[in-house]
């Protein structure tokens, strides 16, 4: 069974990673939670604001307005896939002893932003509608 798909299946059973290795100290543990947790914020504010790109500029161009909005919106849907998974990988590695794992995602994510940003500010550089 691939890691990934073993992470996933710890997703929904995670005393499963009481098996792994000995138990972190809890402190640990708890702030590996609190991350989870802000990253789940991220995700809501990246959905909340695709919702409010879609509803509130009726006067944007549709195509710009729904293109905004799917960034946004698939940007926090990724986000908050990416919480889970890399909750689970950090426990796992805590209690395995291993070095936290690393990601590209956190770069990936502030990349989508920033485009996100300047085509907004291209937006309302040009006016709302061409």
């Amino acid at each position: 069974m691939s890691e990934f798909v073993r992470n996933i299946r710890l997703w929904f059973a995670p005393e499963r990673l009481r098996d792994e290795g000995g138990t972190p100290d809890y402190r640990f543990s708890l702030a590996n939670e609190r991350t989870f947790l802000a990253w789940l914020r991220t995700a809501l504010a990246l959905i909340g604001g695709g919702f409010a790109v879609d509803q509130f500029l009726p006067d944007l161009r549709r195509a710009w307005r729904v293109g905004l909005a799917l960034a946004l919106l698939a940007a926090g849907v990724l986000c908050a896939l990416r919480a889970v998974n890399h909750w689970v990988r950090c426990e796992r590695a805590m209690r395995r002893g291993e070095d936290l794992p690393a990601s590209r995602f956190p770069v990936l994510l502030s990349l989508v932003v920033a485009v996100v940003a300047v085509a907004m500010v291209l937006v309302v550089l040009v006016g709302w509608e061409g």
